[in-house]
């Protein structure tokens, strides 16, 4: 299973925030985030104070950091000569999705963040501050939507993360074409890993499939999505919670299990490796051998690796959302 823990200086930079704001009410408050994650309303209807925030920071942020540094290492894989310089976070929050590129992208230069609820961006300034990379700590951060930068610049990788959960259904298609238009690099749209978040997804690849758009991750290709109902596309990543992060949720296991749906599309100049399949579940450990569930361009399929195959070795090494 995939593992990913903030980086030190994030971690830190909340404790302090989350130290800094009243105690008695973070979980609580925490509880409210979480059900309104859950029923896919907007931070603006729970998001209202430093309190708030401070809940959002300790129960909310590790898990989509983790899943978005997640699909980025799928990206990377993919599009292993890929170099941004420029990066967009759109609905940025505090910040989330541009820490977790600039863990993943050194080369990252400029940084701009957007979002409509400013105590999140009150946040995201403060935790940029504490960083050592220059473009974190150099990063545009601005308030509004999409309709206030119609003339924005187009950026290297320009990110998503848990933002279209909270749009309109009528803007989604919309918003999708006005991020591509946004995007001279990478796009990368990560949502909630339900049945609702992958719908939204499959709706965003068909979107932008239409643009003209190629499948950087997970796709193995550019066919119709073969998953069908009750079943739905997603990958789970790990990560480590924190004391501040075990109170707020009042958890007793120290790590958590996100599940996460995403799909990134590259401009035709960006070369992608190619990839026959994506392993869709944790693989099946059997006596004969390993048995993964695969998407590929041919659609869902069963294959078993015996101990006895040469690619045996390879295939234990091999963990869901993984290329093959």
């Amino acid at each position: 299973m995939t593992f990913a823990a903030l980086p030190p200086e994030l971690r830190d930079a909340i404790e302090q925030l989350v130290h800094a704001a009243p105690q008695q009410s973070l979980a609580a408050r925490a509880a409210r985030t979480s059900d309104a994650y859950r029923d896919g309303r907007g931070s603006d209807a729970t998001i209202r104070d430093a309190g708030d925030v401070a809940a959002y920071l300790a129960a909310r942020l590790p898990a989509t950091y983790a899943a978005i540094a997640a699909s980025l290492n799928a990206v990377a894989a993919r599009a292993p000569g890929f170099f941004p310089q420029s990066l967009l976070d759109f609905g940025s929050g505090p910040g989330t999705a541009s820490w977790a590129a600039a863990q993943a992208y050194p080369s990252l230069h400029t940084i701009t963040m957007f979002d409509r609820s400013t105590a999140l961006l009150k946040a995201a300034k403060e935790l940029a501050q504490t960083a050592g990379n220059p473009a974190l700590q150099n990063a545009q951060i601005m308030n509004g939507g999409l309709a206030s930068h119609e003339t924005a610049a187009a950026h290297d990788l320009v990110l998503a993360g848990y933002v279209f959960a909270e749009l309109p259904e009528a803007e989604l298609k919309q918003t999708a074409k006005r991020l591509w238009t946004l995007c001279s690099g990478i796009l990368l749209i990560v949502e909630p890993g339900t049945p609702a978040g992958f719908e939204r997804i499959r709706m965003i690849r068909e979107t932008l499939l239409s643009q003209g758009g190629s499948i950087a991750a997970p796709c193995p290709g550019a066919c119709v999505c073969p998953i069908a109902s009750p079943d739905w596309c997603h990958f789970t990543v790990r990560l480590p919670r924190s004391r501040t992060h075990m109170r707020a949720k009042g958890a007793d296991v120290p790590f958590e299990d996100e599940k996460f749906s995403y799909v990134a599309f590259a401009r035709e100049h960006i070369a992608l490796q190619p990839i026959q399949a994506r392993i869709l579940a944790r693989p099946h450990v059997m006596k004969p051998g390993i048995r993964f569930k695969l998407c590929t361009a041919e659609g869902i399929v069963d294959r078993t690796i015996t101990k006895r195959d040469t690619a045996y070795k390879t295939a234990t090494r091999k963990d869901w959302g993984d290329d093959v």
